[in-house]
This record gives C-alpha cells, sequence and structure tokens, in this order.
C-alpha cells in the first residue's frame, strides 16, 4: 500500500522564490505539451506524450534548468493519464493552467533527502519541515505544493502490508444527507461542520472587497492572499471533520456499507448543490475505500438504483418518497424518519453480502416481501488479517 504524508515547509525567503520558479516551469512545461496535443489532435494525427516529451527535451529553453528535473518531465506523464481519464469518461478535458491557481511539482525519489524535519530538494537545498516523516518505508516520490502562503510536500511510500487493528466488529449502514452529514443505523445522526455555509457572508464581503481593489496592485495581492486563506480554512476544516468521520467507521466496525450516490448528477440541483459540497460526498467514499483496507474492514456499496429510502426497513414494502417528505410513513404502522430507514437498508443489505466477498455484482433477492427484486451490490473487501 502506497501512503502519502503531506507536511508543511518552513522556507527561506531564497528558497521559496526557487519553489516559485519550480513551479513556473511545471506550469509552462505542461501548457507546452497540452498546446501541442490539441494542436496534433485537430490535425488528425494521434499524439503521444513521449513522443512530445522527447520533443520537449530537444527544444526546451536554458532556464528550465535552474529548477529539479521532475517538475519539467513529470507534466507529460500527467497529461497521459489526465486524457485517459477524459476518454474514459471519468474527468473532464485537461485544461491551461494558470499561474497562482494549483501551483505544485514533482520531485522523483532518487532526487531528495528525508533526515527528520528537514528535506534536502534539487536546486533548492535544506528545507526545514514542521515535523518528521510519519511513515517508514520505501519512498516513491514527492509533490511539492502551494496553498495561499504556505508551502507542502506530500511524500508518498510504498508501505508494503499495512494494517491497523479494528477495536470493533459491528456493523454499520451509513446514510449520507444535507439535514445531517451521515445518518448510521445505529441511531446516531453526525450533524456536518458546514465551514462554507458558516463563512459564506464573510467570504461574499473579501470577495467584494477583491473585486475593488485596482488590478495589479499591492493592496489586490494582499486581498488575494486574504482570499486564497480563508479558502484554505474552510477547506481544512471539511477535510478535519471527513478523516476523522472515516476512520471512526473502519476502526470500530467490521463492515461498513453505503450507497453509490450519482455526485455528479446531484450537483445538478442547483438548490442542493452548494450543500452536497459543503459536506464531501465523493471524498467520503474516497476516504473509506482505502481505510477500510488500513483496518482489515469491509466496505459495501449498494447499486445506484438499490432503492434504500423507498424500501420500508419493517415490512419490505417499497412506496414513492419525493425529497420534501422527510417522514417515511409505511402501510405497515411504521413511522421511521427517512434518512434512518434508508441507513437501517443499508445495514440490512451488509448482513446480506457478508459472505460475498469477491464477487462484482451479484443478484440480491428482497428478503423481506415475496415479490423478488434484482438489487446490486458491489463489494470492496479487505485483506485477510
Amino acid at each position: 500500500m502506497i501512503l502519502s504524508h503531506r507536511i508543511e515547509m518552513r522556507p527561506a525567503r531564497e528558497q521559496e522564490q526557487a519553489l516559485r520558479r519550480a513551479c513556473g516551469v511545471a506550469r509552462y512545461a505542461w501548457n507546452w505539451a497540452l498546446a501541442e496535443w490539441t494542436a496534433q489532435y485537430k490535425a488528425g494525427g494521434k499524439p503521444n506524450a513521449l513522443a512530445l516529451k522527447k520533443r520537449w527535451n530537444a527544444e526546451k529553453p536554458e532556464w528550465v534548468y535552474e529548477s529539479p528535473k521532475g517538475a519539467n518531465q513529470r507534466p507529460f506523464t500527467n497529461l497521459a493519464k489526465a486524457f485517459s481519464a477524459f476518454f474514459s469518461g471519468k474527468a473532464r478535458r485537461p485544461r491551461f493552467k494558470k499561474k497562482g491557481v494549483h501551483e505544485s511539482f514533482y520531485v522523483e525519489n532518487d532526487k531528495f533527502v528525508v533526515a527528520d524535519n528537514r528535506v534536502r530538494l534539487p536546486k533548492i537545498g535544506w528545507v526545514k519541515m514542521r515535523e518528521p516523516l510519519r511513515f517508514g518505508g520505501k519512498i516513491m516520490g514527492a509533490v511539492v505544493s502551494q496553498d495561499a502562503d504556505r508551502w507542502f510536500i506530500a511524500i508518498q511510500v510504498d508501505l508494503g502490508k499495512y494494517e491497523n487493528p479494528r477495536v470493533g466488529d459491528a456493523l454499520v449502514g451509513v446514510d449520507l444527507g444535507v439535514k445531517d452529514a451521515a445518518v448510521l443505523s445505529t441511531g446516531e445522526r453526525i450533524p456536518g461542520p458546514k465551514p462554507l455555509a458558516k463563512s459564506l457572508s464573510l467570504l461574499k464581503r473579501r470577495q467584494r472587497w477583491h473585486s475593488r481593489k485596482a488590478r495589479g496592485s499591492q493592496n489586490r495581492r494582499r486581498s488575494a492572499m486574504t482570499l486564497a486563506r480563508l479558502h484554505r480554512r474552510i477547506r481544512n476544516k471539511r477535510k478535519d471533520f471527513l478523516h476523522k468521520l472515516t476512520t471512526r467507521l473502519c476502526r470500530e466496525n467490521q463492515t461498513v456499507a453505503i450507497e453509490d450516490l450519482n455526485v455528479r448528477g446531484m450537483l445538478k440541483n442547483h438548490k442542493l448543490a452548494r450543500s452536497i459540497s459543503d459536506i464531501g460526498f465523493g471524498e467520503f467514499r474516497r476516504q473509506l475505500e482505502y481505510k477500510s483496507v488500513i483496518f482489515g474492514a469491509e466496505l459495501i456499496v449498494a447499486d445506484r438504483f438499490f432503492p434504500s429510502t423507498k424500501l420500508c426497513s419493517v415490512c419490505g414494502r417499497t412506496r414513492d418518497m419525493p425529497l420534501s417528505q422527510r417522514v417515511y410513513r409505511c402501510e405497515c404502522g411504521s413511522v421511521l424518519d427517512r434518512d434512518m430507514n434508508a441507513a437501517l437498508n443499508l445495514s440490512t443489505l451488509g448482513y446480506r453480502g457478508i459472505d460475498a466477498c469477491g464477487e462484482g455484482v451479484r443478484p440480491v433477492v428482497d428478503w423481506r416481501s415475496s415479490q423478488k427484486q434484482e438489487l446490486g451490490v458491489a463489494h470492496s473487501c479487505a485483506p485477510e488479517r
């Protein structure tokens, strides 16, 4: 297993300028490669990242050599992966990069050295870190990035077989929502921090102040940095909540059952898009997928068409449930909260899927009504402990 440890760096002023130059080299190489790729594609050719890289090495300007080699070589690999994801429908088309937006560059594993609270980067030298590297294993590479006025290095380490002990062997169904970030089948409701909603008025005010500053002025640059720090604080609050919640679910449970949500389609609802993004549905699932392997838990992802909300968790009947209806009232007399009913259905589905590790998608028969339904279940099984 490869895990990444993101550590804040404390570079000196000259080192910070060198880091900015390296980010500029990476951005220039990416934009050059994307422009050439687009031109060849429009001309009817078949662009190739390796051919573009060879041409770049023969034509690249001299000032590129002032920065680490990975800064001008890695963008070609990243561009090939980006177009592969685009043509497979997993991501949008790659776009040109702008200065000051997601600045970063790559460093190969044999080009830097980590020692205690310091890291030696090529062409830059020893840079202080706020903490030592947390993992011990084979270092695979690193990405240096800028976040507002701070610099970070994300070091990827191959840990081999990496596991942490669990403290419980329960099964839990998790239903994500907008009113509550997560509702567990145990009856617990976990409210979300809603960092964007709580900081929205301040964010609007600072954006308004920033728009009134003269372009190219020092005041506008200071205003942009203040705005970037506010965005970073909002993002960090969301990440902190998601990491604590997903770690707790995988540490305390042997099986976690969730839904396969169509997040991209849900974001098209402009009345709910901001609230959905403020919780981070996609990031929640991504963290569960790799943490379930670390803690030896099983992650069961119900099929996208599994009627967790429409199905009665008591008798098994199904009924229409518009979004405005928050209470599930069944003909059998059961009255349940909408989200709690969905979480209970997911947990019951998890009980039926415990012995199905290794299968991709299998038909599941409705266990409570005489009418049979085909419900898919995707399994992400952890290795045996």
